[in-house]
Order: structure tokens, then sequence, then C-alpha cells
């Protein structure tokens, strides 16, 4: 009897293993962290070998607090942070460099170049996506360029491209499967939108050998069954996704103009477009949110690069806390913010703005700023850059969202959901199952092999918490919306000064 899923959540500061049961429950959870790499201005890296240690330690791990066994584990869904570029040698299975995250910004001047040659508009109309360092295409151009000898191995087909989804499961099969789902593919800027498969003229423009390329499948369905893991042994991988799309099908997404926000490392916005893309005018992306047997469903994404991040910040860069969950109290312990707004354009602006050269800003200082109202400034920056996309969303799809769904870490404090709400002037929905990201992965995996139904019952599995309602009057907020306003003008192409 078939007992369980098992998810696996690989993402930008952990990896994560966690197994649901067929009510959606959670059974148990394992988390391990790994290291970051800040190798230079802008730049971020992680060791490939410790995305699938830690993967793995997870796995086993959660495997032995409940007492599960291969033969109770129905199938295994991976979710992964996007973008993320990892190059290896096909027949060793070793890196040739550290993975180039996607916050990293070193391509920016790549992505310049390539906008002044005119090639903006055919990346934007075939990708639905903007040139920016974000996506996989221009660091894999940049590993092929800077690694002595890759570009000519790649040309030889000797090795192997793969968003951090292809990676694992090419080490969960032993190098037997290289592949990867439309979710994924389609936020690396060599696939198109519509097609959902790899784009010649694309590839010609990046100048990325199609050899590299794993296949793209279905986001449900049986990819491979684990090798080499005794525990996990013959266990089908049979669900893939991105972090965020993977969260949208959890959070039960599947009508057009449903939409969720994950509180994470960055804070991501989906909004269900339905069977086709719906081109932003306010430059948000346009993505593939699933693809299930023969149809592909679209999304509308903004997406903000710190988010919780920012809380990190004040832990590790500054020293105002000493664990991220006493940001709450911190914040809560005076009654504003003191006229302090916090722009944490760290790694440039997200979308709306798509600034690269944005660096982060504190306004509004003065003698009798405490650290309470740099904690609390900080919590605020981040509904304050969710509403920017809110704004463009309901723009652009000509839907007004009345409830958001909200997931990830910054989602159990109540404080922040509360102002996201009435900042956005819309109910703000936290489920029952937090980890909508690994269910969604999860729920892909067992649709694939029968263990849920259909989508009506997936849709039931994440439940609902609480819901946060709007409460005070929007011209209390005025104020605070033009101050932000303001900061974020001032953080603006500060790099480029």
């Amino acid at each position: 009897m078939k007992r369980c899923v098992l998810a696996l959540d690989q993402g930008t500061t952990s990896s994560r293993a966690i197994l649901f049961d067929r009510r959606g429950r959670i059974m148990a959870s394992s988390q391990e962290e790994f290291r970051q790499h800040f190798t230079g201005p802008g730049w971020v890296e992680h060791e490939p070998g410790d995305l699938w240690a830690t993967t793995l330690r997870a796995a086993l791990s959660v495997l032995r607090k409940a007492g599960v066994g291969r033969g109770g584990v129905a199938a295994i869904g991976i979710a992964n942070q996007r973008e993320t570029t990892i190059l290896w040698d096909r027949s060793t299975g070793r890196p040739l460099h550290r993975a180039i995250v996607w916050q990293d910004r070193r391509t920016a001047g790549a992505c310049a170049a390539l906008e002044r040659a005119g090639h903006g508009p055919l990346f934007r109309r075939r990708t639905g996506l903007l040139l920016d360092p974000y996506f996989s295409g221009t660091k894999l151009a940049w590993l092929l360029d800077h690694v002595p000898g890759a570009r000519r191995r790649a040309e030889r087909g000797e090795l192997a491209f793969g968003t951090v989804d292809t990676w694992l499961l090419w080490k969960l099969t032993r190098g037997r499967v290289h592949a990867t789902d439309a979710s994924n593919a389609s936020r690396t800027l060599m696939a198109g939108l519509r097609s959902g498969d790899w784009d010649p003229e694309l590839l010609g423009i990046l100048g990325i050998p199609a050899s590299v390329l794993p296949e793209v499948r279905p986001s449900s369905g049986v990819f491979g069954e684990v090798e080499g893991i005794e525990a996990l042994r013959g266990v089908p991988v049979a669900g893939i996704a991105g972090d965020q799309q993977a969260a949208l099908f959890g959070q039960g997404c599947f009508r057009p103009g449903m939409a969720k926000n994950t509180y994470g490392t960055g804070c991501f916005m989906l909004m269900n477009t339905g069977d086709r893309p719906v081109a932003s005018r306010n430059r948000l992306l346009s993505t593939i949110a699933w693809r299930i047997g023969g149809r592909t469903e679209y999304a509308l994404e903004g997406s903000v690069f710190v988010g919780g991040a920012v809380v990190q910040w004040l832990r590790d860069g500054l020293g105002l806390i000493s664990r991220s969950s006493d940001v709450e109290a911190l914040a809560a312990s005076v009654p504003d913010n003191g006229g302090v707004t916090i722009v944490p354009a760290f790694a440039g602006l997200g979308a709306p703005h798509w600034d690269p050269a944005a660096r982060g800003a504190i306004v509004g200082v003065t003698r009798g700023t405490t650290a309470a109202h740099l904690a609390r400034a900080s919590l605020e920056s981040i509904a304050f850059q969710t509403a920017d996309l809110i704004g463009a969303m309901e723009a652009d799809s000509g839907r007004r969202i009345r409830e958001l769904r909200v997931d990830g870490g910054a989602s159990v404090n109540d404080a922040l959901m509360q102002f996201q709400s009435e900042l956005i002037r819309a109910a703000v929905v936290r489920p029952r199952v937090t980890e909508t990201t690994a269910l969604g992965a999860a729920a892909l995996a067992g649709l694939a092999v029968g263990f849920w139904r259909d989508l009506a019952e997936v849709a039931l599995l994440a439940g609902r918490d609480r819901t946060f309602r709007p409460r005070l009057r929007p011209s209390a907020l005025k104020g605070m919306r033009a101050g932000w306003s303001r900061a974020v003008g001032t953080a603006r192409h500060w790099a480029g000064l």
C-alpha cells in the first residue's frame, strides 16, 4: 500500500524533503542548509555537489522520521530554485563550475549588448521574458565562454546543461535521464513560450549548442526511476516544476484570474491566465505554469529579488536580530516605521522596474531611528514590492485580484500579512499547509501515478488557515505609498551613476 508522496523542494538557501499523505498532510519533513558563495559584486554561486548532497540527506532523513520505506512511497516530485544554471560532464557527472544562481548579475553587460543589437523584442515575443541576467540563457553562455575548453566540448556533445531540477533528476537516475519540464524550460530564454520547446533561432543568438540541452517533458508524468539509493530504488520521479509554478499548483490556482504570492528569499507572484499567454505591457513575465498531458497552462509573473532575504540581512549583515523569527516582535515594538523607508534592491530591482543598476536605499533616517524602525521598514518593503506587482498584474490582465493566496516562510508573519492586505485592498488567504511549493510538486507526481484522482481533489489539499482583510481606510496609507515611490526613485540606476 503506497502511503505517501515524497517532495524534494530544492531552494536557494536550503534543500527540503517532505512526505505528504493522501489528505495533503505533512507526515514528516527535513531541511538542510548549504553554503552561499558570493564571489564578486552581484555574483552568487552554489556548489552543485552541495545541492545534491543536502537533498539526498534530507530525503533519507524524512524517510527515517516517518518510518517509511520505498514500498510506501508512490512517487517523487521535484520543485526547484529556477534559472540557476549548472554545466557538467556527461561521462563523469562532474560539474565544470559552481552553479550560477538566479540572483547572479554577472551577465548584465551581455544582456545590455543583446538589447543594443536589437534582440530584445524577439526574446520578449518568443519567450515572454525580458533580456535580464536573472534567466539561464546568458548564464550558460558565460560558462561556455569562461570555462576553458567548455564550448568546444559542448559542441562535441560531451557536456550537459540543466537547471537544478535537471541536475537532481540526473543524480537520482544515475545519469540515465537528462530532462526538464516545460515550466523550467520557459525560464531559460531559450524555449518558445507557445511551443514549449527549445528555439533554434534564440539558441543561435545566444551561442548555445543544442547538444547540451535536456529533453523538455510535461510537468506531470514519469521521468524515470531512482537508481543507486537503496531506500528509494525503483520509485518513479513523476512530477517536476519550478518552485513558483509548483506553489501556484499547490495553492489550487487552477482557474484564470487566481493568484498566489510566495514570500521566500524573493517574492514571486503568479496569476493563472489559462490556456493562452498574456503579453505584458507593464514589464511582467509571461511564463508556462505547467503542462499536463497535451494541455499547457500559462501565468503572468512578477518577481521581487529580495523579499524574506531582507530579514536575513537584518540578522547576518546588521546583527539586529539573532533569529529571523525575532523580526516580528522587534517590528511590533514601535507603532510605525518612524518615517524610515527601506528599498532592499541589493541585487537590483525586479518587476515591474527591471533595473539591474538599482541598489539598496534607506531613507528618512533621523537621530531617533532605532533598530525596531529598521525592522518594521524592512517588513513593509516586502509588502510594498508585492503591491507594486499586483498593480501591474491587474493592469495587464484586466482582472481585479480580490483574493491573494500566500505561502512561504514570511507568510506566517501575521503583521506582514495584515499590512499586505491593507496595501492591496484585498483578502490575503494563508493555507493550512504553507509548504505549498512542496505540495505542488507532490501533487504533480501523485497525479501522474494515480495517488490523487484529479485537480478537484488536489484543490482541497492545502486547506485554509486564516484570511486577512483590510481594516484601514485607503487615505491612511496614501503618504506611505508616496514615500515608497520616492524611495524607489532614489534607489534606481544607482550603480550606473
